[in-house]
């Protein structure tokens, strides 16, 4: 695992700065003639590379860490309903036309907060794998009827398309603001998701036998609760809903690991990191009119990848 981390890292060193050269107008930092290069860079493109980086980490360990808690490959953030809960929190922003700078992300925050406080209420106290799933497929089937019922009922053609828009997920006209906003939180939920490692590998060899090594359900699931939350919570607060990050990156690196789920945690976070980061890249190099979105890109990517899993799983299966 120490060479995988290390050629992550790596490639990550690389890409990074070349992501703040490309774009629509391509930057030669060390052209005299170009103008405003150190403003574009430094106020446009370097917070949104440091944003890419800090979502995809997040995304990428909160994937590896439901994939390990349900022991299920197809597992995703989105599974628990936090991500359509946060969504949902924005869109009642915009419905409401509230414009204040942080009001969208606050919305977005408490949105997800509500659907970690309501999971922990469903799943009762004793840890239940099974009752967890069913409770955040239903927060995720209400808050997307929710989500179309706000769309359906916009006040104002503006609202509808500003919903629509930012349901899309994309990470342009981002500023510093949304690193301040998005670095602690995330920080924050992949620590809470590394310290389920020991936990996640004794589950795997089902829950009677980690509970007699002294796995405690609730606290696992607390600390996975928690650190989806706000990983995820803080990713749709700050770029919308970002699909297929947590689903793909885990099976592009458990290939190259010992298949723990201790040992995917830290490579998934940086593969999550570069993922985002060249997507991002390559969105604001497609050409177009309009710049593609981040979250319409990573979903026509992850769409067949998905269907690739479920085709492999039915080979394995028969």
């Amino acid at each position: 695992m120490t060479r995988l981390v290390a050629l992550l890292l790596a490639a990550l060193a690389l890409a990074f700065p070349l992501s703040l050269l490309a774009g629509r107008v391509w930057i030669d930092p060390f052209d005299p003639q170009v103008t405003n290069a150190a403003l574009i860079l430094g106020e446009l493109r370097l917070p949104r590379a440091v944003l890419a980086v800090i979502v995809g980490a997040g995304l990428g360990t909160a994937g590896a860490a439901m994939q390990g808690y349900l022991r299920n490959p197809l597992a995703d953030p989105g599974l628990f309903g936090i991500a359509p809960a946060a969504a949902l929190g924005a869109v009642l922003s915009l419905f409401l036309g509230l414009t204040a700078p942080l009001a969208l992300p606050l919305f977005a925050l408490i949105g997800a907060a509500g659907a970690m406080a309501l999971l922990g209420l469903v799943a009762g106290r004793h840890g239940s794998v099974l009752l967890f799933t069913l409770a955040g497929m239903m927060i995720a089937s209400l808050a997307g009827a929710l989500m179309s019922l706000a769309i359906s009922l916009s006040p104002t053609p503006f609202a509808m398309s500003e919903i629509v828009t930012w349901l899309m997920g994309a990470l342009s006209d981002r500023s510093w603001r949304e690193v301040w906003i998005a670095a602690p939180l995330t920080l924050a939920g992949i620590a809470c998701l590394m310290a389920t490692g020991r936990d996640l590998d004794a589950l795997t060899l089902g829950e009677s036998a980690a509970r007699s090594l002294g796995m405690e359900p609730r606290r696992l699931q607390a600390l996975v609760v928690v650190g989806v939350g706000l990983t995820v919570g803080a990713s749709v607060a700050v770029a919308g809903i970002i699909g297929f990050v947590g689903l793909m990156v885990p099976h592009f690196v458990r290939p190259f690991t010992d298949r723990r789920p201790s040992s995917l945690l830290l490579p998934s976070a940086l593969a999550g990191a570069l993922l985002l980061l060249i997507a991002d890249c390559l969105c604001r190099i497609a050409p177009g009119a309009a710049e593609l979105r981040l979250g319409i890109a990573l979903s026509l990517l992850g769409a067949p990848f998905f269907l690739q899993l479920l085709l492999r799983l039915r080979r394995e299966l028969v």
